[in-house]
């Protein structure tokens, strides 16, 4: 370091000590105050129509929405035909007639459901408040308690509710609607060899207490309701994972669950051998192929099958251990015969994220999703020769989803990225396309991000449009030319705005290759004076499945109500990550321990330039999950430029977590990179401040992956803090954990002591 660089330095600190500690105490709890006010819980009451969520009627392009209001809510109907907009029923007549009928007293606009079905053509609506259902008619008004029961989560009713799946003593059952008669489809079931179901869950356990877990019935029924698909789940063989519930509530002894929950390298797994059940013939029909591997399913791809309309045919995709390969197959529902569709294959991974299918024409023609030529495309194939007619869509751009199908004008309509030039390729865009790949069109033209939701009918489209830096708008579309309908909401922000929330900004440079666009965002205390220096936070997640940076409207962030601490906080999106070529997204294959940190720190002395309040010599990470394996990989490789890192229910061994997110990034067999890339080898290397934090009640990440890393510390000698969260599970909570993070960051990265025991209270997550 320069002699002048220390000398600038050292008068700063000086400067700084001789402010009183009182000032700077004080200081510091102003800033938790103005945090707290843009903490997510407190945000989300600040603002009103973020987005529209169309509730179609039916197969039609008619739809009502809520609306949301400062005082309350209305419920608004769409007839985009007519384009007209109206209220949904009469609030006042409801409000009067739902608070005799229960006696209750409720007000128009604050009516105690926020859904509600059409019934009876459009006659009556029916809702619930709390368990009950009940059914309002529009004509009169009368409101009723509904007598129709709903199918409970552990039963499936057919398409024609004609019929009611469930699952009793490891067998699959079936209950006739109308008379309450039961028929036994499987006989031959048992324990940890069941049929539509699995072991329990942890979730499941700690719901059921002492008692019986309820499982849902894991089967797919055809359109026509006659048979039903599922699988005969083989957990024989499959190890289990252990916890301990330190503190139930309410008991002194620690409570024990065990699971299923394979690693990486395991031997044995869960598979499913699938069969068919022909429901009138009381007929069992096995498919005919091998047992498929259930952490592997292609859940784009048909997951554990699909139907075609016509109900004569069933598509399933069988995933090879590793990744490398899958094969999508055929199956006649009648005999339980197979064949081989296509196969995908990639020398690093097929990538489940990116790998689609629609069936057209009950199976004539396929829809297939692929980055065989280095970005997500969608092809056309014969469906019963399986050869390819063409490709759909091509060019340095993701297809990101299908959203319709035009079978009759043979066009497919798909959401994608990166098309547009001179926009961020993450933004997502509306386009539609024939199926030979001609007459490509842009619908959603607005420079934004675009969530948006097509009519069964495929005529409309409802799109909430918005970057981080601008306010969200909501309009109705139609779907052949994407002309707009109208306008239904612009977000109301105003409240958010008078809290003193500052807009974060988007900002673009370049990675490690000095060619590649990176993109990320940047968040500013809103009382930021320039001429000051400000330590660094970077916000990380890098698992390869996901994009950390919000891309539209987002003012639920923790990433604001830490930089309103003093920080700037910054996301990036480094080599690695997805959503761009599957050149882009292999940096990371096989390669976790990357991270994308050389991109997160070239990203961040290239912001320092733009902005020299930027204090690098300050810099310090936080993460969550595969962000938490991230944050403390960052000090333990980076100790030069990363001083702080708070680390939460991080996976630190991909050895030690769950098989199916590791062995598809990480490879298989296992080999010594999952060793080297670990954070317990690493342990040795740790220089700066390390908070870990886990719930012990995580059955997502095991809490073992950071006592691992606790482990390897203490064998190092080195000092590091550790927080173990009763009765939490993967998301850890609010309040406590939160403030903690603040705390950590605010003494060891910006010098000052925290409030002391700063009551930051938010909502409980419900040990379940």
């Amino acid at each position: 370091m320069k002699a002048s660089r220390l000398i600038a330095i050292s008068v700063i600190m000086a400067s700084f000590a001789l402010i009183p500690i009182s000032l700077r105490a004080q200081g510091a709890l102003e800033d938790y105050k103005r945090a707290e006010k843009l903490l997510p819980m407190n945000v989300r009451k600040l603002v009103f129509n973020e987005r529209v969520t169309p509730r179609w009627i039916e197969k039609s392009s008619r739809f009502w929405y809520k609306k949301d209001l400062r005082e309350g809510k209305i419920f608004l109907l769409v007839d985009p035909e007519r384009n007209l907009l109206k209220p949904g029923f009469d609030h006042e007549k409801l409000a009067q007639a739902l608070s005799a009928a229960s006696g209750e007293k409720y007000q128009s606009n604050k009516l105690p459901f926020d859904s509600f079905t059409f019934i009876d053509k459009e006659t009556a609506i029916q809702f619930n408040i709390g368990k009950i259902t009940w059914t309002c008619e529009l004509k009169t008004y009368k409101c009723t308690k509904a007598e129709k029961k709903e199918a409970a989560i552990d039963e499936l009713p057919s398409p024609d509710k004609k019929w009611i799946a469930f699952v009793r003593n490891y067998n699959l059952y079936i209950r006739v609607a109308s008379t309450g008669e039961e028929i036994q489809l499987s006989h031959d079931g048992q324990e940890s060899y069941a049929y539509a179901s699995s072991s329990p869950d942890l979730q499941q356990l700690i719901r059921a207490g002492a008692g019986t877990p309820k499982m849902r019935v894991s089967a797919t029924w055809s359109p026509d309701s006659k048979k039903l698909l599922t699988m005969r789940i083989d957990e024989r063989k499959a190890k289990r994972h252990h916890l301990l519930q330190f503190a139930p509530p309410g008991e002194q002894r620690a409570k024990l669950f065990s699971w299923v929950y394979p690693l990486p390298g395991d031997e044995f797994l869960p598979q499913g051998e699938p069969v068919v059940f022909d429901v009138e013939g009381k007929k069992q029909i096995p498919i005919d192929c091998k047992p498929l591997l259930l952490d592997f399913l292609m859940w784009k791809a048909g997951g554990d099958g699909v139907w075609t309309e016509d109900s004569q045919s069933i598509y399933f995709a069988e995933t090879e251990r590793g990744y490398q390969k899958v094969n999508l197959y055929e199956a006649d529902p009648n005999t339980g015969k197979t064949r081989l569709v296509l196969s995908e294959t990639s020398e690093t991974c097929v990538d489940p994220h990116m790998t689609y299918l629609s069936i057209i024409g009950n199976g004539s023609e396929l829809i297939w999703g692929s980055e065989r030529d280095g970005w997500c495309h969608l092809y056309l194939f014969d469906g019963k020769s399986g050869e390819l007619k063409n490709q759909i869509t091509k060019g340095e751009f993701v297809v990101r989803e299908i959203v319709h199908v035009d079978e009759k004008n043979r066009q497919v309509y798909f959401i994608a990225g990166g098309k547009e030039m001179g926009r961020d390729p993450y933004l997502r865009h509306l386009y539609r396309v024939n199926l030979d790949g001609t007459k490509l069109r842009l619908l959603t033209p607005e420079d934004a991000d675009h969530s948006l939701r097509i009519s069964p009918d495929g005529k409309y489209f409802v799109d909430t449009y918005s970057k981080i830096n601008t306010v969200p708008v909501s309009v109705l579309c139609r779907s052949s030319d994407g002309k707009l309908i109208r306008e239904l909401e612009k977000a109301d922000v105003e409240l958010l705005l008078a809290a003193g929330w500052p807009w974060p900004e988007p900002f673009q440079v370049k990675g490690r290759d000095g060619k590649t666009d990176i993109y990320g965002a940047i968040y500013r205390t809103s009382n930021l004076n320039p001429s000051q220096k400000y330590p660094v936070i970077d916000g990380i997640y890098n698992g390869p499945q996901a994009v950390r940076t919000p891309k539209s409207f987002q003012a639920s962030s923790h990433d604001q109500a830490i930089a309103e601490l003093g920080f700037i906080v910054v996301t990036i999106d480094g080599m690695g990550t997805a959503m761009r070529s599957k050149a882009f997204h292999n940096v990371s294959y096989k390669n976790l321990g990357d991270s994308g940190l050389e991109d997160h720190i070239l990203a961040i002395k290239q912001l320092a330039e733009k902005y020299p309040y930027l204090d690098l010599d300050r810099v310090g990470i936080y993460g969550h999950s595969a962000g938490g394996y991230d944050s403390a990989h960052a000090l333990l490789t980076h100790p030069e430029f990363y001083k702080v890192a708070v680390s939460s229910s991080g996976c630190h061994d991909n050895r030690s977590d769950k098989v199916w997110w590791n062995e598809l990034w990480m490879g298989y067999p296992l080999g010594e990179h999952y060793k080297q890339q670990a954070n317990p080898t690493l342990a040795a290397n740790l220089k700066g401040k390390l908070l870990l934090v886990h719930g012990d009640l995580d059955d997502n990440v095991h809490p073992a992956a950071t006592l691992q890393l606790v482990d390897a510390l203490i064998k190092a000698n080195k000092d590091f803090d550790l927080l173990i969260m009763p009765n939490r599970h993967h998301a850890l909570g609010n309040g406590y954990f939160v403030r903690k993070r603040w705390d950590y960051f605010v003494k060891n990265l910006l010098g000052v002591e925290p409030p002391k025991e700063y009551p930051l209270l938010e909502p409980e997550e419900r040990v379940r």
